[in-house]
């Protein structure tokens, strides 16, 4: 496998497997020169399946405060499901849910 990779960010520009030569690596420049990118700031390189995914892993976004706070609400169908079965207390736990979502990721 072969990376061109945003020296300043680590961020992946291209990647493609096969071909191990130095002409492969020259492609990836050229094409990240074609792209924009200024070919000081870019670095290519071979990479094993290990260091690839390492790089994958730092592409995915960070998640944000509100990222966060809306995956940590309970589902809405709980409250739906309480109310349509008259259960108040399932209804009461998903409001206390709710609320500790609230305390915990503040506005």
């Amino acid at each position: 496998m072969r990376v061109c990779i945003e020296k300043v960010t680590g961020r992946l520009i291209e990647s493609q497997s096969g071909g191990e030569t130095q002409a492969h690596l020259d492609t990836l420049l050229q094409n990240a020169v074609n792209a924009g990118y200024k070919a000081e700031d870019v670095e290519v390189k071979f990479v094993d399946d290990v260091e690839f995914a390492e790089i994958m892993e730092k592409m995915k976004p960070v998640p944000t405060y509100s990222d966060l706070r809306r995956a940590a609400y309970p589902k809405a169908a709980d409250y739906l499901d309480g109310i349509v079965k008259g259960d108040q207390d399932q209804v009461q736990k998903y409001i206390d849910d709710c609320l500790a979502v609230k305390a915990k990721y503040p506005k």
